[in-house]
């Protein structure tokens, strides 16, 4: 899907009057780190993973060994190319509150907080470290919406208690990102009224009148803060008539097709969103799709949920995987309820190690898409902090200690791989603290529990 016409940002400015100008439209940001990582991205793939066994077998997902000398496991033996540029996190839990439930481990997840009752970390750090960036958090989605979901089926939370869904159609968040148009190719019949250039007015401006008159009625204080309101929201509308990668914006990598934008949506229809056989086609657009916004500064902050927890989402449909099998249909929910032990003649737990080694390699392509594309002296990789997560440890028992947490990326010099951390018990709050400060957050504490950054994990 290439660059389509629209008027997004036109709209944008002009549906806003003195009413919203003088609202809370822009919180202030908090001071930065020099140094920090320039972006975050958080992966959620559903249903835990192969964790100990009811009958003591070994995990199949935890790495063992010692911090520099250890052995991937055998479903994260897919990252093997990224080991590198990996850390492997051991011994951190969420909490005795809903242990044992798909819904408590969700709502714990990204908030670090009982029954999702605090803002998640990805909306934390939209409003803080990604508070400059045009589209301040971009939650993408596959199929995550599939069947009505709701609620605690989404990760996200920007206000205790309440979640918001994704997007999940690749070619509306694309012209959502990329709406502003440049002039049809030869041969677009399209009567669609063309605005080729930046956007050419000042909605400050042209509501200049009431907002003076609303001044008058202010007292000093007041007054001055709306002045600087004003001052914000000038620097906002700036961005908006010249995004990154339009030539008049900062912050993208100098990829070039920031210039000419596209994904290729090429392989699924637009009623084909919701057909389990197109989900890794999906995938692989809202991959590229996150990373080209990431690569034109149009965003610092995403996180990408694959399906949603007791997923429905019939694995054996995507071709081309291990788990491929026309002849007979294996949900993800279904194989993570693959018995007490390690059977390696059950086919829900086959079934189940071959899902994860799947969304695994799914983790890989995002690394080796952030690595392609330069950033300063490396790649987008050695600048960026990936998280790879879910909202259970073992699929089967849904225990919530000895989460499965992957981190990828250099985070602008601030994080080592090639090592394995294990923290014995520790909550997960603190692993949001540490994400916090690599991102330049000054923050102690996340979620209900806390005791500060997980130490070692960042320089």
């Amino acid at each position: 899907m290439s660059r389509r016409r629209g008027a997004s940002r036109r709209a944008f400015l002009g549906g806003l009057g003195a009413a919203a100008l003088a609202g809370p439209f822009l919180r202030p940001r908090l001071a930065r780190a020099d140094g920090a990582a320039k972006r975050v991205i958080f992966f959620y793939f559903p249903d835990g993973v192969p964790a100990w066994s009811q009958n003591g077998d070994a995990s199949k997902w935890h790495c063992t060994g010692s911090e520099v000398d250890f052995q991937l496991s055998e479903v994260l033996a897919g990252l093997q190319p990224w080991r590198d540029r990996c850390v492997f996190v051991n011994g951190l839990n969420m909490g005795a509150t809903d242990e044992g439930s798909h819904p408590g481990g969700a709502k714990k997840l990204l908030t670090a907080a009982d029954g999702g009752g605090g803002e998640s970390i990805d909306q934390y750090l939209s409003r803080t470290a990604g508070s400059d960036a045009w589209w301040r958090h971009l939650y993408l989605g596959v199929q995550a919406n599939h069947n009505n979901a709701s609620g605690d089926k989404h990760i996200v939370y920007p206000t205790a208690g309440q979640t918001i869904a994704p997007e999940d159609d690749p070619r509306r968040a694309f012209e959502l990102l990329f709406g502003g148009a440049p002039a049809p190719s030869p041969g677009d019949d399209d009567d669609e009224p063309v605005t080729p250039n930046p956007v050419d007015v000042s909605v400050i401006d042209g509501v200049l009148e009431e907002m003076n008159a609303l001044r008058s009625k202010l007292g000093t204080t007041e007054a001055a803060k709306l002045d600087l309101h004003l001052e914000a929201l000038r620097e906002v509308e700036l961005r908006i008539k010249n995004p990154p990668g339009s030539g008049g914006g900062s912050g993208s990598t100098g990829d070039a097709s920031c210039g000419d934008p596209s994904i290729d949506t090429g392989s699924f229809g637009t009623g084909e969103l919701y057909d389990p056989s197109k989900f890794g086609d999906i995938l692989r657009a809202q991959t590229d799709l996150m990373v080209l916004a990431m690569a034109c500064g149009l965003t610092k902050v995403g996180t990408l949920q694959c399906s949603h927890h007791t997923s429905e989402l019939v694995m054996s449909r995507i071709p081309g995987s291990a788990m491929y099998d026309p002849t007979y249909d294996m949900r993800s929910h279904q194989a993570s309820h693959y018995g007490a032990s390690h059977d390696a003649g059950s086919r829900e737990f086959v079934a189940f190690v071959q899902q994860r080694q799947w969304y695994v390699e799914q983790f890989g392509y995002l690394l080796s898409r952030l690595d392609a594309i330069p950033d300063g002296d490396g790649t987008m990789l050695d600048t960026s902090l990936v998280v790879l997560c879910t909202e259970v440890c073992d699929g089967n028992t849904h225990l919530h200690g000895n989460m499965p947490f992957v981190l990828a990326g250099g985070a602008n010099g601030r994080m080592s791989g090639g090592r394995l951390l294990d923290y014995g018990a520790r909550r997960h709050g603190d692993l949001w603290v540490s994400v916090a400060q690599a991102m330049g957050e000054g923050i102690s504490w996340f979620g209900d529990a806390s005791s500060g950054a997980l130490p070692g994990l960042m320089s």
